[in-house]
């Protein structure tokens, strides 16, 4: 029997979540939106699109939540999208009565399934996902790291005029302004990055990477990024359903590690058919505990606020 992935939200994300899902085979696909047809014309679509791509992934679009029952992972872009000018935290308030909304109807009928967040304010969205669940942490994870990790990894190819196959790049805390890119933790076949550009350079990287969403919200200006976020869900997806056991950064609920505890904040975990197997602690300096204690206290400032 094949694995069951469901989509929550059929706008640009959830959307391109689900084409990457089907066009690698991973499981067959429900999109769920509240709007009327846009699931069902997507999904249609997508369907259609398999005969090409040679994949007998299912895919169905529908606004009934019982069609998405016995999901084994179920991923929520659901919300409001950022619009220029507006910080991840003013979306605060509406996406979690959205979140809460959707959280509730998921584990109504997928009780044992993974939940992958990625409505923003990201890791505020986590925590409320994980709250209303009531699931254990390893079931419910943040999509943050990735993403972040893979903007500053493509800067870095760039720079460097390399393969991005040979970059690999270490992206820590929460999803916004107070993220912690990890330069000396980030690599081109191994040879750190410290080793191969100056100071100035991958600070002017790192600030890029910061600024990485509100870039292409900038150009975009009625949207948001898309395809990154998408691919990197579905990354998170396949490491779960083939137990690959990838270590990747993720939004995870701490209880102790890194010094902070009860909060949703990124770091490295290891993706398995468990969801997250183990969380890695990776000895950090002061400046850089310091930099992740700064990304620990604003998302405790925003579950404050929804009281969660």
């Amino acid at each position: 029997m094949r694995k069951k992935v469901t989509v929550v939200g059929s706008g640009n994300v959830g959307a391109t979540a689900a084409h990457w899902l089907a066009s690698k085979e991973l499981a067959d696909v429900v999109l769920i939106d509240i709007i009327e047809g846009v699931p069902q014309g997507k999904g249609l679509d997508l369907l259609q699109a398999m005969p090409i791509e040679k994949r007998d992934s299912y895919v169905v679009g529908t606004n009934d939540y019982a069609d998405t029952a016995n999901s084994d992972i179920v991923v929520i872009t659901a919300g409001i999208p950022r619009k220029p000018g507006m910080s991840r935290d003013d979306l605060l308030n509406t996406n979690f009565k959205i979140m809460s909304d959707v959280v509730g109807k998921v584990v109504q009928y997928s009780p044992n399934c993974i939940l992958i967040i990625v409505s923003n304010p990201l890791d505020a969205m986590a925590q409320a996902a994980y709250k209303q669940s009531g699931f254990s942490r390893n079931r419910v994870i943040g999509m943050a790291g990735i993403l972040d990790s893979a903007r500053f990894r493509a800067f870095i190819a760039r720079e460097l005029d390399v393969s991005v196959e040979n970059v690999t790049a270490f992206v820590l805390g929460g999803h916004g302004d107070t993220m912690v890119p990890l330069p000396r933790y980030s690599t081109v076949a191994g040879i750190p990055i410290t080793e191969l550009m100056d100071a100035a350079t991958i600070e002017r990287l790192v600030k890029r990477t910061r600024d990485g969403g509100a870039e292409i919200v900038k150009y975009l200006k009625t949207g948001s990024a898309y395809y990154a976020p998408s691919a990197a869900v579905t990354e998170m997806v396949e490491s779960i359903l083939k137990d690959k056991k990838k270590i990747v950064p993720c939004a995870a609920y701490l209880e102790g590690e890194y010094g902070i505890k009860g909060l949703f904040v990124g770091v490295p975990c290891k993706l398995g058919s468990n969801g997250i197997e183990k969380i890695i602690e990776i000895k950090l300096t002061p400046e850089e505990q310091a930099a992740l204690q700064k990304s620990a206290d604003s998302v405790k400032e925003l579950v404050g606020v929804i009281g969660v």
